[in-house]
């Protein structure tokens, strides 16, 4: 569950300087830290089938009881959003679990702007989101500290992917801009000169995969796990996000949400890249794999993590360590 006594910071948009938390998080004496992604949630209030997406979230958290829950986006699917994140924080929050969300290209549609969704988020109980301060959509980092509290030793990033295509000529679905690629370098560089010169451990959620989540199974050299049921849905253009992770050397792990029908893992130069288990009910599509969750557990002075799916229904389902199950033989 989630373990009090720790510290936690985020960095805002760009410009924007780092600042406190609402909770702290840390890992536990027994080195490690527990993250469950809940993504495409999908809520319609006035649907009986959103409980059933509530009732998801419940049952994961309760067979997990992870120390942070962070949200990859398209938590909603219907005017009537005030009500529906008020329902879907409700499991997390009566558990006491911190938790965080990067919002999808659905969630800017209805009746409430992306920053006032954010603000209703950031002020609830558990939340870690910082105050977005000038920022429409900020993204910031959150901080994970050593069991004994004295450094961060793991960092955590959740990047807003936006909705349709910035260009209408082009079309599609939006990129991550330079200025957001620019802002990551900054934190990046600043936790690894922090640090000794050397990367802390970091991963990154957001909502639509990069171009690479294509690219990898495409060329078929690497290894996967999982299902892929439909294309990957990403941008046309490919702005360098995963290229600047790479580069940079402390990201670990992308995990995205979009694509309903995928949950594959899978290797690519060093970094997994994974779909997270769709959560929602049957407001939308979702032609072939069970609701559940995926599960991502760090341990504390590694680069390697475990992650598996939890599935509703209590099973457990691909379970593997990175980088040692994804290594060709």
């Amino acid at each position: 569950m989630f373990r009090v006594f720790i510290s936690l910071a985020c960095a805002f948009f760009a410009v924007i300087p780092a600042a406190a938390q609402q909770q702290q998080l840390k890992f536990g004496k027994d080195g490690r830290f527990k993250i469950v992604q809940f993504t495409d949630i999908h809520y319609k209030t006035g649907k009986s089938a959103s409980k059933e997406a509530v009732n998801n979230i419940a049952a994961v958290l309760d067979a997990e009881k992870p120390d942070l829950v962070v949200i990859t986006g398209d938590l909603v699917f219907a005017k009537g959003v005030r009500n529906a994140l008020d329902s879907i924080a409700a499991p997390i929050v009566a558990r006491n679990i911190p938790f965080a969300t990067a919002f999808g290209n659905h969630d800017e549609q209805f009746d409430m702007t992306p920053s006032a969704m954010y603000d209703m988020l950031q002020a609830m109980p558990g939340s870690v989101l910082p105050e977005r301060g000038d920022a429409e959509r900020p993204d910031y980092v959150i901080e994970v500290m050593a069991s004994d509290g004295s450094r961060p030793a793991a960092v955590l990033y959740c990047i807003d992917s936006h909705g349709e295509a910035q260009d209408p000529t082009i079309g599609g679905y939006a990129w991550i801009t330079d200025n957001q690629i620019d802002w990551y370098r900054e934190q990046s560089k600043r936790y690894t000169e922090a640090n000794g010169g050397k990367p802390l451990p970091a991963l990154a959620f957001f909502h639509i995969p990069v171009p690479e989540f294509d690219y990898a199974v495409a060329d078929g050299k690497h290894m996967m796990k999982g299902t892929k049921g439909e294309a990957v849905c990403c941008p046309k253009i490919n702005t360098g996000m995963f290229a600047a992770m790479r580069e940079a050397g402390d990201v670990t792990g992308i995990f995205c949400g979009h694509d309903h029908d995928n949950d594959y893992a899978v290797e690519y130069f060093g970094i997994l890249l994974a779909y997270g288990r769709y959560t929602g009910a049957n407001t939308v599509y979702n032609h072939l794999l069970p609701k559940g969750a995926r599960v991502i557990e760090l341990n504390e002075g590694s680069r390697d993590f475990d992650t598996w799916i939890r599935l509703v229904d209590g099973s457990v389902i691909q379970k593997s360590s990175f980088p040692a199950d994804f290594r060709k033989k």
